[in-house]
C-alpha cells in the first residue's frame, strides 16, 4: 500500500520483464502463427477459454499442461493445481465448469497415484467431476494436462475493457505461499463450500453486466495478466503499485508475479464498483481498485510521484500476433 518502501521502477520493470512467467506467455505467438488461430473470427484467441456460440449461450473449454517441475517436485499439489487452474479459467469468463477429463504420462503406476489423489482432491472440493482422459504408465517421462468443458450466459470476455473503466485486482489472501513456488496457495485448505461459493462470484458478475472483461491472474502474475488483458482489448493501462494489496512478509517484487490459487484482474465501469466490493467483501475476499484503463498502446506503472512506461504495444507485440 501507500506505506511501502520507495520503489525503483525501473529496476522492478526489468526484473519483471525477465521472469519465467512473461517470457512463456510470449510463446503462444509461434503456435498462432503455424496453426493459423486467428483464422476463425468467430471464436477469438486471447480469452482464457474458447468460447464456442451454443444457443442462446456460450460452451467454454479450456486446457492447462502443467510446469514440469512442480509435477516432479510436488506432483499432489500439480494434480490439485491442474482441475483448479481449470476451473478457474471457466470462472473468469463468467462461466460454470461442467466436466473435466485429464491427459497422465508417467514412468510408472506409483508416480501416476500422487498426481491422481491431488486431481480427485480438487475435483471433490470443487464439485466438478473428472469424466475421462487418456493415461499411460509405461512413459519415458511425467506430465500431466488437464481440459475442462463450462458453459456461460454471457461473458467476461479479455476483448471487452474500455478506457475509463477502473482496473480491479481480487485476492483471496486467506492462504500461504507455497514453499518452493511462487504459489499462493488459499484452497487446498479451505472448505469446499468456500471455494465453490467464491467461484459463483464471477458468472454472478457477467450475468448482471457488472464487469466489461477481466483474467484470472496466471503464471505471468499481475503485469503479465494485465499485458494480456490490455492487449487483447487494444487499451492500455495504468498500474498504481502502490494501491496493491499482499500478504505480509511476501517481498513484494515476488507478489507481483505470484500465480493465486484465486486471483482475477476485473475491468469494471465506475458506476458498478461498489456493488462489485461487495460481492467479494461478503467472502473476505480482497478487492480494490489498482488502477485504470487508458486510451493508447501504453501500461504505465506508477509509485508516489513515479511512472515508467513497462510496455509499448506499438513497438512491442506480447502474446498475440
Amino acid at each position: 500500500m501507500s506505506d511501502r518502501p520507495a520503489i525503483n521502477l525501473e529496476q522492478l520493470a526489468a526484473k519483471l520483464k525477465q521472469s519465467l512467467g512473461i517470457i512463456q506467455k510470449q510463446d503462444i505467438q509461434v503456435v498462432s502463427q503455424i496453426l493459423g488461430l486467428q483464422a476463425n473470427n468467430q471464436i477469438r484467441v486471447g480469452d482464457d477459454c474458447a468460447a464456442i456460440p451454443d444457443g442462446d449461450g456460450y460452451l467454454l473449454l479450456a486446457a492447462e499442461g502443467m510446469w514440469h517441475v512442480l509435477v516432479k517436485e510436488d506432483p499432489w499439489f500439480a494434480g490439485w493445481c491442474a482441475v483448479m487452474v481449470n476451473v478457474s479459467d471457466i470462472a473468469a469468463m463468467g462461466g460454470r465448469a461442467i466436466a473435466i477429463v485429464d491427459t497422465i504420462w508417467t514412468e510408472n503406476t506409483t508416480k501416476a497415484i500422487p498426481l491422481l489423489e491431488g486431481m480427485k482432491a480438487a475435483a471433490q472440493a470443487f464439485n466438478v467431476p473428472v469424466v475421462g482422459g487418456h493415461t499411460n504408465f509405461k512413459s519415458g517421462y511425467n506430465a500431466l494436462s488437464v481440459s475442462i468443458l463450462g458453459r456461460a450466459q454471457k461473458l467476461i470476455s479479455s476483448f471487452a475493457a474500455q478506457p475509463g473503466d477502473l482496473l480491479v485486482a481480487v485476492v483471496d489472501l486467506q492462504g500461504e505461499m507455497h514453499p518452493k513456488f511462487p504459489f499462493w496457495n488459499a484452497a487446498t485448505k479451505a472448505a469446499p463450500n468456500r471455494l465453490q461459493e467464491n467461484i459463483k462470484i464471477l458468472p454472478y458478475l457477467a450475468e448482471n453486466n457488472l464487469c466489461n472483461a477481466g483474467k484470472d491472474i496466471s503464471m505471468g502474475g499481475i503485469v503479465g495478466t494485465l499485458l494480456m488483458l490490455i492487449e487483447a482489448s487494444q487499451c492500455g493501462a495504468i498500474l498504481n503499485l502502490d494501491s496493491i494489496i499482499g500478504p505480509d512478509k511476501i517481498a513484494f517484487d515476488i507478489w507481483l508475479l505470484c500465480f493465486p490459487s484465486y486471483g482475477f484482474l476485473l475491468s469494471i465501469h465506475p458506476q458498478h464498483i461498489d456493488i462489485v466490493k461487495r460481492q467479494f467483501a461478503e467472502k473476505s475476499i480482497s478487492c480494490n481498485v489498482v488502477g485504470e484503463i487508458t486510451l493508447g498502446s501504453e501500461l504505465i506503472l506508477k509509485s508516489k510521484k513515479q511512472s515508467y512506461i513497462f510496455w509499448n504495444f506499438n513497438t512491442n507485440k506480447f502474446f498475440q500476433l
